[in-house]
């Protein structure tokens, strides 16, 4: 009569909680299951974010949905999930502050591979770094400086500052700066600067190079000569203009003069 009324009062109310709790458990796993495949088709089709942004959208959706479904089955267990829920959320809020700087490295990556300022590859400038992008991450980006040292800059340092991206254009424009002295023919130094850009292949036609008499400054007569190259092209002009200028200037007799101060002295009886 115990047994019978044990089986009656308790295992067979127990078993079919328990029955009902697995059940949702699974269809609720597989709905998840679902829904989680629906949204990557979904962020995929965009054709805007980047393959670790869905990755891991997804995984928080997961994450959550299955959180939700736990709770589900507790609860038709007999389990107090008020009590669960608050304790999940007080845990969430204090791993949040704990996290609050991977948090904002965690919103600047998402900003990244959304908005994507730059992509593997590209020669920036960013987060006080200046170098080559080899990955971009949630967290962080990694870069390759040219003398060839890693370093990985958090999202966060990146983000919120200033991003100069040299690769995001086909062409650049090589700024220069050229002195003579006063004494010096400008004419005769302009028409050799202009014969030296005209002979460098490298330089486009267009936009036209620009060379110009700027400045006459406290120690010499300042040229500008800026013209436009690829931007793969950007340093081997530079280098070589100025080799090229100094030698041509030497072999014309311009001077090239630098800051000098003229120190009067005057004796007194």
């Amino acid at each position: 009569m115990d047994i019978e009324l044990m089986i009656n009062d308790y295992a067979i109310p127990w078993g079919i909680k328990i029955a009902l709790a697995i059940l949702i458990f699974v269809v609720g796993r597989m709905v998840v299951k679902g829904i989680v495949k629906i949204v990557r088709k979904l962020l995929g089709r965009t054709g805007k974010m980047d393959e670790m942004l869905i990755n891991f959208v997804a995984s928080i959706i997961n994450a959550v949905l299955l959180l939700f479904v736990i709770i589900a089955s507790l609860d038709q267990l007999g389990v107090d999930t008020t009590s669960l829920v608050a304790l999940i959320g007080a845990a969430g809020l204090a791993i949040g502050l704990a996290l609050q700087g991977s948090m904002q490295n965690f919103a600047a990556g998402v900003m990244i591979l959304v908005f994507k300022p730059f992509k593997s590859g590209d020669f920036i400038d960013a987060g006080g770094v200046t170098g080559i992008v080899e990955a971009v991450q949630i967290f962080s980006t990694t870069m390759r400086t040219g003398d060839n040292k890693e370093m990985i800059v958090p999202n966060g340092a990146i983000y919120s500052g200033p991003i100069t991206n040299f690769s995001a254009r086909d062409t650049r424009r090589v700024d220069m700066v050229f002195g003579i002295g006063y004494d010096d023919d400008i004419r005769k130094a302009k028409t050799i600067l202009e014969k030296l850009v005209a002979e460098d292949e490298r330089i486009l036609k267009d936009p036209a190079p620009v060379i110009a008499l700027s400045e006459l400054g406290d120690s010499s007569v300042n040229f500008v000569v800026r013209p436009w190259v690829n931007s793969a092209d950007y340093w081997a002009v530079m280098w070589d203009m100025n080799e090229k200028v100094k030698l041509a200037f030497d072999e014309e007799g311009i001077s090239i003069p630098y800051p000098q101060m003229d120190v009067h002295l005057h004796k007194q009886d």
